[in-house]
């Protein structure tokens, strides 16, 4: 069973292991430039523990898969064009979602997990990440636009709302 919890600094090396992976698998499914340069860079996710918003998904003790969860506004959506987000009301935002491959289902329990805190999550993806892109819609989200993020690299946008 999968299950979610805060990551510790003493999680950083296998992250970092995890993040390799998954560059690798971007760049062998048509993918190559999504987080070019070793990005998430180990500065980043160090930072993403300090502040609290890195979560690792475990089976077991074992991380096998990672992402950062906002609970505040994220910068990058406050600007969207060629549509719009679904609402205005407060959400949550995953990023940099990872796997190590050994598992199945690690996108679907960060979204569960989300979903689980919020009745409203975001989140985006590069245009090549064919893969990332099914299993979004997969999990109900809604396609709401382009977002830029860091400044100029457009993203595909996605909503998730719970409908009362």
């Amino acid at each position: 069973m999968l299950t979610v919890r805060t990551a510790t600094a003493a999680d950083l090396d296998r992250i970092m292991e995890i993040y390799e992976t998954a560059r690798e698998f971007m760049i062998r499914n048509g993918n190559p430039t999504q987080w070019e340069d070793g990005y998430p860079q180990r500065e980043l996710v160090r930072e993403d523990i300090r502040t609290g918003i890195c979560r690792v998904i475990c089976d077991g003790e074992t991380p096998c898969g990672v992402f950062a969860f906002l609970e505040d506004e994220d910068p990058w959506y406050r600007r969207i064009e060629d549509g719009q987000w679904r609402n205005d009301e407060p959400y949550v935002a995953i990023h940099r979602i990872g796997s190590d491959g050994t598992r199945h289902g690690i996108f679907r329990c960060a979204s569960d997990y989300a979903k689980a805190l919020c009745d409203n999550v975001r989140i985006d993806t590069h245009e090549n990440n064919h893969i990332m892109q099914k299993l979004i819609t997969g999990a109900g989200f809604v396609h709401c636009g382009t977002v830029f993020v860091a400044g100029d690299s457009p993203r595909i946008a996605y909503q998730w709302t719970r409908e009362t």
